[in-house]
């Protein structure tokens, strides 16, 4: 076998190996519960997909009844509610938070961001960037400051 067939084999082997420890873990799917009339919801699943997270849209005309059964204080209701791996997203999270929260298991509820503030995913308009933060829910209903944007 000349060296440069064994090279080749050799480099296909090592690819073929190496390969999955290569793959990036797969994320937990997001069910979302929205009113089908909103298009600012629509974008931020649009925002989650291109994250990579895979996303099943259930439609409601009211969301209070899936944050109450996800048990996500009605303070920190926003226009739709989502679970994802175990945990309640409440509005407009951005997807790096999102993963940050799976990565970091902290015992909570889950996240949230009250009202719509501009800038936030799916609430993009003309290049507004209100500030607001992404809030911690702990098993008490109570809130910590989980991040804040924008990123400076």
């Amino acid at each position: 076998m000349k060296r440069r067939n064994l090279l080749e084999a050799l480099a296909a082997v090592a690819g073929c190996t190496t390969l999955p420890l290569l793959a990036a873990p797969s994320l937990p799917p997001v069910k979302v519960f929205k009113n089908p009339s909103c298009g600012c919801c629509g974008a931020w699943v649009e925002h989650m997909k291109s994250a990579g997270f895979v996303v099943e849209v259930n439609p409601v005309e009211d969301t209070t009844v899936a944050r109450k059964r996800l048990g996500m204080p009605d303070a920190f209701g926003s226009c739709h509610t989502a679970s994802v791996g175990g945990y309640v997203l409440e509005g407009r999270v951005p997807a790096a938070e999102v993963k940050r929260l799976l990565g970091l298991k902290p015992v909570a509820i889950g996240l949230a961001v009250p009202s719509m503030p501009p800038g936030s995913p799916g609430m993009e308009a003309n290049g507004r960037e209100d500030p607001y933060d992404v809030l911690l829910i702990d098993l008490g209903g109570h809130s910590s400051v989980f991040a804040s944007y924008p990123k400076s």
